[in-house]
C-alpha cells in the first residue's frame, strides 16, 4: 500500500507544471530616459520599463530638482530571465548609447545624462563588468560607463512614463533633433541597436 501511495505521489509531482522564473530587475542610465525606455520596450523578454531617477543624495527627486540632488535619469527594467539574460540587457545598453562619452549623451549634457549601470547584486556586477570588457574590445576604445552598486530608484512623474508611445510626434522630433540614432549608428555600425525589435 505504501509503495502504491508513493508511486501515485511521484506521478502527481511529475505532472505538476514547472514553476516560471521570478521576474528580475535591471537599473540603467543611458541619457534621456524617454529614449532608454523606448529602446528596452523593444527587447523580447522585457516585461516593463519605468523612467526615474537614481544615484543622488536627495529623497523624492522631481524633474525640477533631480539634477541638484545629484541623480541621473535612469530606467528600471523588469525582465523575464528565461527569455532574456541580464548580460543581453547590458549589451543592449551599450549598443543603444555612446558609452565612450563621459559628459552626457548626444545633445543632453551633464552628469544627469551620463551612462551608468547600477548592479543590484554581485552577479549583476560581474556580468556588467564582463559586458563592458566585451564592448570595449568591439569598439577598440575605452568605455567610461561606470558599474556602480545598487541605488535607490525613484519613479519619475506619470507624464514621463511611456512618453514615446503616448507622444510619438514630440518624442521622435526630440530624438531625431538630438541626433541619438545617427550618433549610435556612427559609433556601432551594423551592431547599433542589436537585440531590439523595431
Amino acid at each position: 500500500m505504501n509503495r502504491l501511495l508513493l508511486a501515485l505521489a511521484a506521478g502527481c509531482l511529475m505532472a505538476l507544471p514547472a514553476r516560471a522564473a521570478e521576474p528580475q530587475f535591471a537599473l540603467f542610465a543611458g541619457g534621456c530616459f524617454w529614449c532608454v525606455e523606448t529602446d528596452f520596450d523593444g527587447v523580447p523578454g522585457v516585461l516593463e520599463t519605468i523612467s526615474g531617477y537614481a544615484g543622488g543624495t536627495s529623497a523624492n527627486p522631481t524633474y525640477e530638482d533631480y539634477v541638484k540632488g545629484g541623480h541621473r535619469e535612469v530606467v528600471r527594467i523588469k525582465f523575464d530571465p528565461e527569455r532574456v539574460s541580464y548580460s543581453t540587457l547590458v549589451a543592449v545598453l551599450f549598443h543603444t548609447t555612446d558609452p565612450t562619452d563621459g559628459g552626457g549623451q548626444f545633445c543632453d549634457r551633464g552628469f544627469a545624462y551620463t551612462t551608468a549601470i547600477y548592479a543590484l547584486d554581485e552577479r549583476q556586477a560581474m556580468d556588467a563588468k564582463a559586458g563592458k570588457i566585451k564592448a570595449e574590445a568591439e569598439l577598440g576604445k575605452p568605455i567610461v560607463t561606470p558599474v556602480e552598486g545598487a541605488a535607490k530608484f525613484w519613479p519619475a512623474e506619470d507624464y514621463h512614463q511611456d512618453f514615446g508611445a503616448r507622444n510619438p510626434i514630440r518624442y521622435w522630433y526630440y530624438r531625431n533633433g538630438c541626433g541619438r540614432n545617427r550618433a549610435v549608428e556612427a559609433l556601432w555600425g551594423d551592431r547599433a541597436y542589436a537585440g531590439i525589435n523595431h
